[in-house]
């Protein structure tokens, strides 16, 4: 698929911007140190960004420790499998400790069968009083202890199932993590690839149609440079909340990538489809920015959304590319609009971004 002239001209603005960073604090241009700074640039990580900027108030700059803490935090391929080995060593000693009690409580158990049956044969050949007090209270002291230690396998196997749970919890928590922009928190581009493939599998299977929306923010670069990283993560999130605001049921809405967004609409036809995009267009446009800092009133954004319906033949990149082509036709005949496949602006510029 073509770059677009708009989004040649932002990366190479972010990449300008990371290298600013890495000369103001003389750092080595090593693509680790220019891949922390990238990021900072695009505003994509939040955290990120915010672990940067309270670092360098309170040093002025950035060391190697405070590089390779940063690096690990947030940029480490390892780390997502490293949270889950974590939790999955856990279950397992949990696990191994729970079967350690239950051997425990089954060699009790045969130890109180055995002292049952030895028991038994004496109270058979009693013939006084004396030993059948004793006999009796030997099956008394073992009965408690029995008692006592079927209650001491309760709690710790009550303890087991609440530690399990948390732990369920915590690997849900990492899963939801992997799978969610950190930003908006829509799903993140990972997430929203296979659940594509799956919708477009099932809708082809039932026969059902299936629509895509792309949406990417009219002039986001302008705005970013004008006003700031943070206010650009602002106008990201208001955008998400306009997308999530205006989906449903199965509908699956995901930040694709920098200021483009993306929802697959599962058994929804071309022209509901576009009704969809063009109230997620109104939202965006109806809501003012104001800056918190200042209390400045900064305007109002718009958006521009292309849209596509899944044919026979396509493939997850084919969809995508016929709504990403409407959506540069929607930018190209003046943004802040909705065009989708069928629209005669959009031929014209699918034929000229396949040239």
């Amino acid at each position: 698929m073509t770059v677009p002239g708009d989004e040649y001209e932002r990366t190479l603005a972010f990449a300008e911007i990371a290298l600013e960073q890495i000369r103001a604090l003389r750092q080595p241009a090593l693509p680790r140190n220019f891949e922390i700074w990238y990021q900072y640039a695009t505003g994509y990580n939040a955290e990120l960004n915010r672990a940067i900027n309270e670092t360098l108030a309170q040093k002025g700059t950035l060391s190697d420790d405070d590089i390779d803490q940063i690096y690990n935090t947030y940029f480490s391929p390892s780390r997502m499998s490293d949270q889950i080995d974590s939790v999955g060593s856990r279950v397992l000693d949990e696990i191994k400790q729970v079967l350690s009690m239950i051997d425990d409580a089954a060699g009790s158990a045969t130890s109180y069968s055995a002292s049952l049956a030895d028991a038994s044969e004496k109270l058979q050949g009693a013939d006084d009083g004396a030993t059948l007090r004793a006999v009796i209270e030997r099956l008394v002291a073992g009965a408690k202890e029995m008692e006592t230690n079927n209650k001491k396998l309760e709690a710790r196997l009550s303890a087991s199932r609440q530690e399990i749970k948390q732990l369920q919890q915590n690997l849900e928590t990492v899963r939801t993590e992997s799978l969610t922009d950190p930003l908006t928190t829509l799903a993140n581009r990972k997430f929203f690839d296979s659940a594509l493939a799956k919708a477009m599998t099932e809708a082809k299977e039932a026969n059902q149609p299936l629509s895509l929306l792309m949406t990417d923010i009219d002039h986001f670069k302008s705005f970013n440079d004008k006003y700031g990283h943070l206010t650009g993560d602002q106008v990201l999130r208001l955008v998400a909340m306009s997308v999530k605001q205006n989906v449903k049921g199965q509908d699956v809405a995901a930040r694709y990538g920098g200021e483009e967004f993306v929802v697959a609409l599962p058994h929804t036809a071309l022209q509901s489809a576009i009704t969809v995009a063009d109230h997620i267009r109104r939202a965006v446009m109806t809501k003012e920015l104001m800056k918190r800092s200042s209390g400045e009133r900064l305007g109002r954004v718009t958006v521009s959304i292309g849209v596509a319906v899944l044919r026979p033949d396509d493939t997850a990149q084919t969809l995508i590319e016929r709504a990403d082509n409407c959506l540069y036709a929607a930018k190209r005949h003046g943004r802040n609009r909705v065009i989708c496949e069928t629209d005669p602006e959009a031929a014209p510029v699918s034929q000229a971004r396949v040239a």
